[in-house]
């Protein structure tokens, strides 16, 4: 686990000092070393950066920038190919394999690329990275990222300077950087609590999605136009699975699921630094570890994180997992003091706003884990392979009380709701509050209503699925300027594919929450400590083959995630486990309304807000005045999430 960054300037302005001091900007990603190699061409230089968070060959031979054995490709590599051996094996059996310096994943992706080219090299990879490949002979710059998004990388054009890297804090370092701010993309943030892909919170720089290649060629400089190339793509394994499903029965199925995770899990436990894991005592935490200590001769150090508040609390859950299976478990309990003074470090962590408060305690748990290990694997990718999130069903119930109404009169119903004002809505229709609580966030009566109004107005299920998990529902009037761009959820409705809504939602989430918000999470709060996080549920066998099976293997008989719930059967009696799902949550609405009172009220003040000049001030200023009534407003916290963002400035609380 590493981090990666670098240029391609077409000005041969950049200079050694500057990528120095990108590099550097990833310490934390990799503090036991760093490299660099500047490479002049005719037409621009090139650098490249790393640095190395050292988990296989702890020797210097797994020093990066690293140079293929005939000396055609340099790669910054970032992550972890665990089949690495068996691709080493492979190559040595067909004579193709080059004299090894060391035994780095790194150098056996090299040699692979150097025998097969970088797609199908990729392809016949294991794991979890972003990386960067020089080729001297094409006079080429590759970027790549792994197939479901665990490794970031950012990219764009600042003038006539190509920048990349792990983190955007490297980019700033360079003295071409831009910073302005895409209003577009801080309306999906407004909606969602995070920025999909391919956009960022700034002009002109772009995540490289998941499962994809993106080539640049040294000839076209500027001028050239950035279309990212699949490897692999989600959409294929779904129709894949649609065309060719599982043809066994319930039985069989958990049978396979389980040799296929015990795989994953034994490749994912191949490490030269210590290793431990993420416990929260849920099902897919609970389903790793018991996989880990079923292949381990010592116990395996698991760990948790508890609060007092016992709502929010499932310490004693998972401590009851880790006696059962015999790991070595180690727990902390935070006071809300502690949890709120992370806050400061969020912007620095996580680099362009970011709305989920799971970050919280997330962070937390990654900081006391490192104290002990310097990797951990998770349990992540669960709820949106396996159908775990209760929201699928509050959906699809609500849309077949909708779907019946005509289009036309969905519309007037939802319009004449909205044109009620707030303030009647919530003196005279408190009821109403209970009515709709099963099926939208908390928050004052006029709130829910409103929610309720939007879903009538939604035109078919994908976008009331998206109006449903929206923080803001009509972002682009609270974004000053904002026109929300088109995503995934405007289009997924006429793939014939997901007519089939529980394979729609479940794909949806997969390609926007699970990489945007879930794994981003993790991967900033992991990495702000130097701790790599493993996460074998989204292992591409694994993945492969759950989309086969048919939905009852997933939702049986009110039960979700059916088939891995057999498979953690075998290691942990349902008694410890079966309990009403939580979440890693944190009273974040609470602590706002109290303890982060006056931070917050001077973050919404009007003379913020103005001098920030993002959002429309009326409408930030109503909201927060709702809140401190009692009314709950969880859309406040992606707006003080954006403190200090503004035009041709840092994210900086």
């Amino acid at each position: 686990m590493c981090g990666i960054t670098g240029f391609f300037d077409f000005t041969h302005n950049s200079n050694q000092s500057v990528l120095t001091k990108m590099t550097d900007a990833l310490i934390h990603r990799g503090p036991d070393d760093s490299g660099t190699e500047l490479i002049k061409t005719d037409r621009a230089l090139l650098g490249l950066g790393h640095r190395r968070l050292s988990i296989i060959d702890l020797s210097a031979e797994g020093k990066q920038p690293m140079t293929s054995a005939s000396g055609r490709y340099v790669i910054c590599f970032n992550g972890e190919i665990y089949n690495f051996q068996d691709i080493r094996a492979e190559l040595e059996h067909i004579g193709t394999a080059p004299r090894w310096r060391g035994h780095s994943d790194t150098e056996v992706l090299l040699a692979a690329v150097e025998h097969w080219g970088l797609q199908q090299a990729l392809q016949k990879s294991v794991g979890m990275f972003a990386l960067a490949l020089w080729d001297k002979k094409e006079q080429t710059l590759s970027l790549a990222r792994d197939r479901m998004g665990e490794k970031p990388l950012y990219y764009g054009w600042q003038g006539k300077t190509f920048l990349f890297g792990s983190e955007l804090k490297a980019l700033r370092e360079h003295p071409v950087w831009q910073g302005n701010i895409d209003r577009g993309a801080l309306c999906l943030y407004m909606r969602h609590g995070y920025i999909p892909a391919p956009y960022s919170i700034y002009q002109g720089i772009s995540k490289l999605t998941q499962g994809t290649i993106l080539r640049i060629g040294i000839n076209n400089g500027q001028n050239q136009q950035l279309r990212p190339k699949p490897y692999w793509s989600l959409l294929d394994v779904v129709r894949s699975g649609v065309e060719n499903p599982f043809p066994g029965d319930g039985q069989e199925a958990v049978d396979e699921l389980e040799r296929l995770l015990l795989g994953a899990v034994a490749r994912q436990m191949i490490s030269d630094a210590p290793l431990g894991a993420f416990l929260s005592g849920g099902y897919d935490s609970s389903l790793i570890v018991a996989l880990m200590q079923a292949q381990s001769t010592q116990p395996v150090k698991t760990f948790s994180i508890g609060f007092h508040e016992q709502k929010y609390n499932e310490a004693p859950h998972a401590k009851a997992v880790a006696e059962h299976l015999g790991t070595d478990h180690t727990e902390l309990y935070v006071t809300s003091k502690q949890a709120m003074e992370v806050i400061t470090k969020l912007p620095q962590l996580y680099d362009e706003p970011f709305a989920d408060s799971s970050q919280i305690p997330t962070f937390l748990l990654a900081k006391m884990t490192r104290e002990h290990v310097t990797v951990a694997l998770s349990g992540d990718g669960g709820d949106e392979l396996m159908r775990g999130y209760s929201r699928y069903n509050q959906t699809k119930t609500i849309w077949e009380k909708l779907k019946p109404i005509p289009k036309g009169v969905r519309r007037t119903i939802g319009k004449s709701l909205k044109a009620v004002p707030a303030p009647v809505w919530d003196a005279s229709l408190f009821w109403a509050e209970t009515m709709l609580r099963p099926y939208v966030a908390s928050g004052p009566v006029s709130y829910q209503i409103n929610k309720g109004a939007g879903a009538f107005l939604q035109p078919d299920f994908y976008t009331l699925y998206r109006s449903l998990m929206s923080i803001w529902d009509e972002p682009g009037k609270v974004v000053k300027d904002g026109q929300e761009p088109k995503t995934l959820f405007d289009s997924i409705g006429r793939n014939r594919l997901f007519q089939d809504l529980d394979r729609g939602m479940l794909y949806l989430d997969s390609m926007t929450y699970l990489p945007d918000d879930i794994l981003v999470k993790v991967d900033r709060a992991a990495m702000g400590v130097s701790l790599e996080t493993r996460i074998p549920l989204l292992d591409h066998n694994v993945i492969e083959f759950i989309w086969s099976l048919p939905n009852n293997f997933r939702w049986q008989n009110g039960i979700s995630k059916w088939a891995l719930r057999q498979v953690l059967y075998k290691y942990v009696p349902r008694n410890i486990l079966d309990r009403p799902k939580k979440g890693f949550a944190i009273p974040i609405n609470d602590w706002v309304r109290d303890p982060l009172k006056d931070w917050a009220g001077d973050s919404l003040s009007r003379e913020k807000l103005k001098k920030q000049n993002l959002f429309q001030t009326n409408i930030v200023e109503q909201a927060w005045e709702d809140h401190l009534n009692g009314n709950t407003r969880s859309c406040l916290w992606p707006v003080l999430m954006t403190e200090g963002v503004s035009s041709n400035s840092n994210f900086t609380l």
